[in-house]
């Protein structure tokens, strides 16, 4: 596959983040039962940057983790589950907003099982889904809350997300 288009780089990934976590602060009024999952594994750095602008502002710590949906997923005939490591909070989400994050949403399928291994966890008061990028395609009626960009693409195509804490490099391409 070849880089057809960058979509998004440094700056903008700063400007989206720094968005979603004023959006977040506004619909929670504030930062009152705020929970953060980023989902394994690129969902958690968009996570813990919100979650950084978010103590910039309010000067509070919101309570950030990563959520593996491996045991949660619909494909598991497929998956070494050899391999899989559950790796949830040992914390009680009841009564609690759930904020997930994930780097980059197109069929939903992702989300779904966050949502099943969240509901594991306690009965949330709100579970709200914030993304980098949404790319369209989706096969379940799952809606992003809070998103970075809306990215119409072809099903042929793929969108990346890169970020510097694993990639080397904070940028969001299409590929062909």
């Amino acid at each position: 596959m070849t880089i057809k288009a960058k979509i998004m780089d440094d700056q903008a990934i700063k400007r989206a983040s720094t968005r979603i976590a004023h959006e977040i602060l506004e619909r929670n009024k504030g930062t009152d039962d705020l929970i953060f999952f980023g989902i394994k594994t690129r969902g958690i750095y968009l996570a813990e940057r919100i979650a950084a602008k978010i103590k910039e502002f309010e000067g509070i710590e919101i309570g950030t983790d990563c959520l593996d949906i491996t045991p949660y997923r619909d494909d598991l005939d497929v998956i070494d589950t050899k391999r899989i490591e559950k790796t949830l909070l040992d914390c009680d989400v009841t009564g609690k907003t759930v904020v997930l994050f994930d780097d980059v949403i197109y069929t939903g399928r992702t989300i779904r099982a966050a949502m099943d291994a969240i509901m594991d966890l306690g009965r949330p008061k709100a579970i709200l889904l914030a993304v980098l990028v949404d790319r369209g395609h989706k096969e379940l009626p799952i809606r992003p809350d809070f998103i970075g960009k809306n990215v119409p693409t072809a099903k042929s195509e793929i969108v990346e997300a890169h970020f510097v804490e694993i990639d080397g490099m904070d940028e969001v391409i299409i590929k062909e």
